[in-house]
């Protein structure tokens, strides 16, 4: 008996070695820290959506020195969330991208300004100082200057752009005259700072008519040869998009996976949430790039005058591939 049992303990112990070795692994590396602006891909996990999808995903956090475009082309990651300015103008300079997924349909990004500062309205931008984020994420922000017509190297019809750190110190210390923000994070953080939103003004880049996409899924075009990772990436955006729903469905909940991911403690369950119920406003519901959407981009990002953000028209960079095989 003692044989059999440890016979037939050995066979399942070989199953279970086989059945974890069978999941197809998956690394996603993500454009920022642990936050709600990830919680699909945090809920999909701990909710076991990419097991039932038979998926091993690991999730890497970014931060200030990460750039997802550099992870991929070193074989860091599988895939990467990346905003399309930044995609498209590392596509241009060899690094291959490829959209394979558009969670977010809409972009969450804005200009927030002191009204006492006076600026009522784009017209007032020359003569001030902006704070502009970069490594990737100021490409938006000049693609619009340039459709306005204004100068980015200050002077007195153009504006003064500060290197703005990952945080609103240049607006509370009064350095510049508006900041960039996120309408499900930084813009928050200037009013937990004390200020009230009737004592600022904002200009989001969706109002302005120059909103780009942001949140998306990207890929690197040559493992996109390979019929069976295209398999497997449908696999992955399907159980992600499934995480996304939920977390739209349960923001607060959806916060507290986040926060129980958050290996650095630095977040909070009040700004999780908020940031939760904020980020669902720019979900789309099967995470299928939107052509027109697209289009906007690149039209956006090739009318940077004499400094374009992306020199010619992108061929290749997104597919619909994967999402076909996500909603099968």
């Amino acid at each position: 008996m003692k044989k059999i049992f440890a016979t037939a303990l050995g066979l399942s112990v070989g199953m279970a070695s086989f059945s974890a070795m069978a999941a197809d692994e998956v690394t996603l590396q993500l454009k920022w820290v642990t936050q709600a602006q990830f919680a699909g891909y945090y809920v999909a996990l701990d909710k076991g959506f990419y097991e039932e999808a038979d998926l091993d995903v690991t999730i890497n956090p970014g931060g200030p020195d990460i750039a997802p475009p550099q992870v991929i082309a070193g074989g860091g990651a599988d895939v990467i969330v990346d905003w399309m300015p930044s995609a498209l103008a590392s596509r241009e300079k060899g690094v291959a991208l490829v959209n394979i997924a558009q969670p977010f349909a809409k972009s969450g990004m804005m200009l927030t300004c002191l009204k006492e500062t006076g600026v009522e309205s784009p017209d007032d931008f020359p003569g001030r100082t902006l704070g502009v984020w970069f490594f990737g994420n100021e490409y938006p922000f000049l693609s619009w200057m340039s459709k306005l017509g204004i100068p980015t190297d200050g002077g007195e019809n153009g504006v003064t752009v500060l290197k703005q750190g990952f945080n609103v110190d240049p607006l509370l210390q009064k350095q510049a005259d508006c900041i960039s923000t996120m309408t499900y994070n930084e813009y928050w953080q200037v009013i937990d700072a004390g200020i009230t939103e009737d004592q600022l003004n904002v200009f989001k880049y969706e109002d302005q008519g120059v909103a780009t996409l942001e949140d998306g899924l990207y890929v690197l075009e040559d493992n996109l040869k390979d019929e069976a990772f295209v398999e497997k990436m449908g696999r992955f955006v399907a159980a992600s998009m499934k995480g996304w729903q939920w977390a739209k469905e349960n923001p607060e909940d959806a916060a507290m996976i986040v926060l129980d991911n958050d290996a650095t403690g630095a977040q909070t369950e009040k700004h999780q949430i908020r940031m939760m119920q904020e980020i669902a406003k720019l979900l789309d519901d099967d995470g299928k790039l939107d052509e027109a959407a697209y289009q906007r981009t690149v039209d956006s990002l090739l009318s940077g005058g004499s400094d374009p953000v992306i020199t010619k028209e992108p061929e290749g960079a997104w597919t619909h591939a994967v999402t076909d095989k996500a909603s099968m």
